[in-house]
């Protein structure tokens, strides 16, 4: 397969005005999309966005190309990556479009896209759109091009089909619960899910400026939420990403839920109704803690590469339905077509109202292990540094020495010069210890 030069394992991102991200290349991207996509059914592609200021401009670039390529276009505003995912099929849309950098900061973004399906487009797809970015691009006779127009229902559709994952026996009468919107594309969205099915809602970064995005807030920057919780003596907290595709939750007592215990909890429920179908993808990240109390339960589970494209592959390559990251991606093809923070914490307060326990008690069924990241910076080479003999030795002696009471994980960064070493043990000592016994090794070889 040929080597993608633009799109990364989400889409194109960047820093505004550099790289890729700027309103010439958007608008051949965009241009490039409608030609590969043309012909082929509706003739129509949605787009929508998060808060970042960078939108605008972004949008009406990317409104441009594909109206020269004679696609129509629904606009859809500040909407949450997954509902994009799922307008795009409601529509019968050819694609849907997202123009986010998900969790960074204000000054990035991105462009993504949605198949007909509301899944990750083909490597295919995307390579076709590549290989006419190199070329001139042209235009349509006039009575050929593209229209737009503003879909003003498209919030309204999202929130009732994010109400209808939720049982319809249940109710969340009674539960206080605060939702963190990261000043991002959820900031209209998550609160009235809620408030709809009978909670009482504490709403926290639900006023994006176009500049505040992810700021001091959201699922990377947790304590604003867990304040919240502490200070309201709400039942939960959850926090969204900027694009609402992640999601980290706060107990009662504060204790920060990350993904991979959001992962254990949906995955335990789904067992107990029988609707696990499988097993349990996670990542070589996913935590040590996971896999062994997925094992305790019976449910198979296996490592994926990093990334929730990688998660996806591996549900569909075994036909099973749960799966996610430590980061708050998770995945439920029961429920729908991609990541959706929403949804994921919605399938974890089913949990807590079926077992009538609280969140901090569900999440004692996983031990988390301490785990200890360290990364080592290296001058690019030929040498495969992770195979070298004394690295390979290190590695090995401190497997024998945790045992299966820990792992080991080396991986080159695939952005930055960096060797990532990750232990994680039982006994957080240890996992200090051996981390740096190979950190130190890593970096004696890569400076000789």
């Amino acid at each position: 397969m040929s080597e993608r030069k633009y799109f990364g394992t989400d889409g194109i991102r960047g820093r505004v005005g550099a790289s890729a991200i700027n309103p010439e290349f958007v608008t051949k991207l965009g241009w490039a999309a409608g030609k590969v996509l043309a012909g082929k059914g509706t003739n129509k592609v949605l787009i929508g966005k998060d808060t970042r200021i960078s939108g605008y401009m972004l949008e009406s670039a990317l409104e441009a190309g594909l109206s020269a390529a004679g696609i129509n276009v629904g606009l859809l505003g500040p909407m949450p990556t997954p509902a994009i995912a799922y307008l795009t099929k409601t529509f019968r849309s050819e694609a849907g479009i997202v123009i986010s950098a998900s969790h960074n900061p204000y000054y990035d973004n991105g462009i993504k896209f949605f198949s007909a399906q509301g899944t990750k487009l083909d490597d295919e797809v995307e390579l076709a759109i590549e290989s006419l970015l190199e070329a001139p691009m042209d235009c349509v006779e006039s009575d050929k091009l593209g229209k737009a127009m503003r879909i003003d229902d498209a919030a309204g559709r999202y929130i009732e089909f994010c109400k209808g994952t939720f049982p319809s026996g249940l109710s969340l009468s009674g539960l206080k619960i605060v939702v963190d919107c990261a000043h991002g594309a959820t900031y209209h969205i998550a609160p009235n899910v809620l408030q709809e099915l009978g909670a009482e809602v504490i709403p926290i970064g639900t006023k994006p400026d176009g500049l505040n995005i992810n700021y001091k807030v959201g699922a990377t920057s947790m304590q604003a939420c867990r304040a919240a919780v502490l200070e309201h003596s709400a039942d939960l907290g959850f926090a969204l990403d900027g694009d609402g595709d992640r999601i980290i939750m706060v107990d009662h007592k504060g204790n920060i839920i990350d993904g991979d215990q959001i992962l254990f909890i949906i995955a335990r429920d789904a067992l107990k109704s029988s609707r696990l179908h499988g097993g349990v993808v996670g990542t070589q990240m996913s935590n040590l803690g996971l896999e062994l109390a997925l094992q305790n339960l019976g449910i198979p589970f296996k490592r994926s590469k990093v990334g929730d494209r990688y998660v996806m592959e591996l549900l569909k390559e075994n036909d099973w339905r749960i799966g996610g990251e430590g980061s708050g991606h998770i995945l439920n093809l029961t429920a729908t077509s991609t990541g959706d923070g929403i949804i994921a914490g919605l399938q974890v307060i089913t949990a807590m109202l079926q077992s009538d326990l609280s969140l901090h008690d569900l999440a004692q069924g996983m031990k988390k292990y301490p785990q200890v990241l360290i990364n080592v910076k290296y001058e690019p080479s030929d040498e495969d540094y992770l195979q070298h003999e004394q690295v390979l030795a290190a590695v090995a002696a401190a497997e024998l020495e945790m045992g299966k009471s820990g792992r080991v994980l080396l991986r080159k960064s695939g952005t930055e010069p960096l060797i990532r070493v990750m232990v994680e043990a039982e006994d957080a000592e240890l996992a200090q210890k051996s981390a740096d016994a190979i950190a130190d090794t890593v970096k004696s070889i890569t400076t000789q």
